[in-house]
């Protein structure tokens, strides 16, 4: 094979005083946090009324979403490798489970080093989220389905600045393949590989802009004025924002392509070597069996 054809990739692993793979994190989490605040303000549910005393008080439930958010996002998805993926190893001592829940590592001769969380899995972070929005959910009175619906349309574009890091760390590499748009990961091997990571990225953005598309006609001839909960006959055979469709076909539409994509993807731990399905494949099936319980519910529901 002729190296030229393929794209060499050997990228700083730094921005300046920032981590790449970091920064591409908070960009794509700042940018759901603008784009689900935009949701909640245009349905109305940003800010809740409550009556104490006698007398009105407003309060801004959608501020603490965010908090909810990453702590759920960043836990299960440490968790989720840890425990899906790496269990022999943080599982067989006091000092690696520490370094499970820690972003650190300790060395051979009794002292430790700050590494960063070296390994999350989307899996997890998946799952996480879910429970977190559960108790985010309890705390702010609102609907779980409006509250899944919301973050749901937004994930494609977090989803996507997550795998542009990875492709920036050069992780979670393809197999070795001859295809004209192979990347050369200079700090893995010389070997053509498939750049799975930008095959997620791109399939990934092409779900958010996919969900705002759907977003946008399902609320086609909606009365400008409408107060939040207020009943109206939409021109859309598309359901609504809190019947779970949004979530489902998020749900759905990821791990559907998940699935799929593994079989460019490198193993990721030896003990996949051997298997039909490896681990990144199971996990995804109990996700597309949700989501699509998910959508067929809504459909029924509207």
């Amino acid at each position: 094979m002729n190296s030229i054809l393929f794209i060499t990739w050997n990228p700083s692993l730094t921005f300046g005083p920032f981590r790449w793979y970091s920064l591409c994190w908070l960009i794509g989490l700042a940018l759901a946090y603008f784009i689900v605040r935009k949701l909640f303000y245009e349905q109305k549910i940003a800010v809740r009324t409550t009556v104490v005393k006698g007398k009105k008080q407003e309060e801004n439930v959608f501020d603490p979403l965010f908090i909810y958010c990453f702590l759920g996002i960043l836990i299960g998805a440490r968790l989720g490798h840890c425990l899906f993926y790496q269990p022999d190893y943080f599982l067989t001592s006091g000092k690696h489970i520490v370094e499970m829940l820690l972003p650190i590592h300790f060395l051979a001769d009794g002292g430790w080093k700050f590494t960063g969380y070296e390994g999350l899995a989307s899996h997890g972070g998946t799952l996480g989220l879910i429970i977190a929005l559960i108790l985010y959910v309890r705390w702010s009175k609102l609907s779980i389905w409006t509250v899944l619906d919301n973050i749901a349309i937004a994930t494609g574009t977090t989803a996507c600045f997550i795998r542009l890091g990875n492709l920036m760390n050069s992780e979670i590499i393809g197999k070795p393949t001859d295809v004209p748009w192979a990347f050369i990961f200079e700090r893995v091997d010389m070997i053509p590989r498939h750049p799975g990571q930008l095959y997620e990225a791109i399939a990934y953005a092409i779900l958010f802009f996919l969900m705002w598309y759907l977003y946008k006609k399902s609320r086609k001839g909606m009365p400008q004025n409408l107060k939040a909960n207020q009943q109206w006959a939409p021109e859309s055979r598309i359901p609504q924002v809190g019947t779970g469709f949004f979530f489902g076909f998020c749900l759905t539409y990821i791990f559907t392509f998940r699935f799929f994509i593994e079989y460019t993807k490198d193993v990721q731990e030896a003990f996949e070597e051997n298997m039909m399905f490896n681990m990144g494949q199971l996990l995804s099936i109990p996700f597309i069996i949700i989501g699509v319980w998910c959508m067929l519910r809504a459909k029924k529901k509207s």
